[in-house]
């Protein structure tokens, strides 16, 4: 998929999210002639009804699926949601809400940018200690075809807080990690929190994510060669989940048979 059609998917997306019902597919299936696929996903409309955090992914996989069948019913879908939906709207949160709120943050500003179908925001510590760690996220984004970008890879901004709040404002998928407990990822898993999206904990031990968090799924590891490379394909088989299936499927390296664990 090139660039261009991902971010007309991109914003199509963010629409459907912010105003879609039931009613509102079944329309669209009718006027594309794609009832078959909407119907045809397992997820799409239940996790429309029940709130899910993977239904910002499921929309894309649909979405997706319509208009690689038929790139006319890209048309159809733009002219439905400017015929029923009028005005500019930005909803960046992974999940569907009935109740929404909008506000305008005190310290930041918002970036004139849409979330980016390809790129993961990495929250963790900067030192040379988690430098196993990062690499094993890196290999899960190339497995997937996806970006990955810590803060510190950016430079946009003057101010380090700013660039990690556009970090995290145009990421699909923002990754924790909780081990050490550094209090700066504490703030930037709030600030996802609050911008809805979804999150991907990783910790050594579920003891290292503070009480009021554990009830998120954690990716656990063990902090060694063997451990950092399951580490990689676990998440890369979480990022499948959470991109609605947008991405390429390719196995992560394994592990060197050689290295050894330390």
């Amino acid at each position: 998929m090139d660039i261009v059609l991902g971010n007309r998917l991109i914003e199509l997306r963010a629409r459907i999210v912010d105003k879609f019902n039931a009613g509102n597919w079944e329309e669209i299936g009718l006027l594309t002639g794609g009832t078959d696929i909407i119907n045809g996903h397992d997820r799409l409309l239940r996790s429309l009804s029940s709130g899910d955090e993977d239904y910002a992914g499921n929309v894309l996989t649909v979405l997706r699926g319509l208009i690689e069948r038929d790139p006319r019913r890209l048309t159809i879908i733009q002219d439905y949601l400017d015929q029923h939906f009028p005005g500019a709207s930005t909803y960046i949160s992974a999940k569907p809400a009935e109740r929404r709120i909008t506000f305008a943050p005190y310290v930041f500003q918002v970036p004139e940018t849409q979330v980016e179908l390809d790129l993961i925001g990495v929250m963790m510590p900067f030192a040379m200690e988690f430098a196993g760690v990062y690499d094993a996220i890196k290999k899960a984004a190339v497995a997937t075809q996806l970006r990955c970008l810590r803060a510190d890879d950016i430079w946009e901004d003057s101010t380090i807080i700013q660039g990690i709040f556009t970090l995290i404002f145009q990421a699909q998928v923002v990754v924790v990690y909780f081990s050490g407990r550094n209090s700066n990822v504490m703030y930037e898993t709030g600030i996802a929190h609050t911008l809805g999206k979804h999150g991907i904990p990783i910790a050594q031990s579920v003891d290292d994510v503070p009480f009021d968090m554990r009830h998120h799924r954690v990716l656990k590891y063990l902090p060694n060669a063997e451990g950092l490379s399951k580490l990689a394909n676990d998440l890369a088989a979480k990022l499948r989940q959470a991109s609605g299936g947008l991405v390429n499927a390719a196995p992560v390296v394994p592990a060197d048979p050689d290295d050894v664990p330390f």
